[in-house]
């Protein structure tokens, strides 16, 4: 039987200290736990997904059609990813990520996912930075200019409560604006917040896009024996 808990990697990045672990909680039948930390915030946790999941479900349901492209901004445990490759009309995943040992944990298999996203040739690993792409050349390794079906966007706590302060300008109009040149017409961007939708970001969301909503994803949190939430912002262009 694996060991209650197990430090899987420990690398310094210019984010902070990254720390890849797994702990069995015996009070949940012994279910393995894998727990992402970066410096002392946790970043993401394979107990709490359903808004990640949720993520990707939302924004290309929108979509008609096949043939779709999309990127992924934030690989994390793979949740968003790997629900995106469940729609058969995907033709193309770029998963952007700025932080090189993620990626290297799922070329390992050491993390949840990872066998989905390695063995689905759709799927494509780009070690980047999301917003730096989103400023400038956009997400295509191989074709700068390329316009996209859905951009998914899980990296920043919320819009307001950010990993690093250069991301800030993402979050306005004007960074906005340029997101969506990003995206085809009819093109969706959706974005996961631990928070419920605020609205002032949503009213920036609306000036940009032609539709801007907010939901909340509600779902189990055994460890506090109650209802927790995450929000999903979604927007739309014709």
């Amino acid at each position: 039987m694996s060991p209650l808990f197990e430090e899987l990697d420990y690398r310094d990045t210019p984010m902070g200290e990254l720390i890849l672990r797994r702990r069995r909680l015996l009070s949940m039948d012994g279910l393995m736990v894998y727990e992402v930390k970066l410096g002392e915030a946790y970043l993401m946790s394979s107990l709490f997904h359903a808004a990640e999941t949720a993520l990707a479900d939302t924004a290309l349901g929108e979509l008609e059609g096949s043939g779709w492209d999309v990127v992924v901004g934030g690989l994390g445990l793979g949740y968003t990813a790997a629900a995106a490759l469940a729609f058969e009309p995907l033709r193309r995943l770029v998963v952007v990520e700025a932080l090189e040992p993620v990626i290297d944990w799922h070329k390992a298999e050491l993390v949840p996912n990872s066998d989905i996203l390695n063995k689905d040739e759709r799927c494509r690993y780009y070690h980047a930075d999301f917003f730096a792409l989103a400023r400038g050349p956009g997400f295509d390794p191989d074709s700068a200019g390329r316009r996209f079906d859905a951009i998914l966007l899980d990296i920043d706590h919320s819009p307001e409560d950010r990993l690093d302060e250069t991301h800030g300008d993402f979050y306005t109009e004007k960074g906005l604006a340029q997101l969506k040149t990003h995206l085809k017409p009819g093109g969706v961007f959706a974005l996961w917040s631990n928070d419920p939708p605020a609205q002032d970001f949503l009213k920036t969301l609306g000036r940009v896009f032609d539709r801007a909503e907010g939901r909340i994803i509600e779902f189990d949190n055994p460890l506090q024996q109650n209802t927790s939430a995450n929000g999903i912002y979604l927007a739309r262009c014709r």
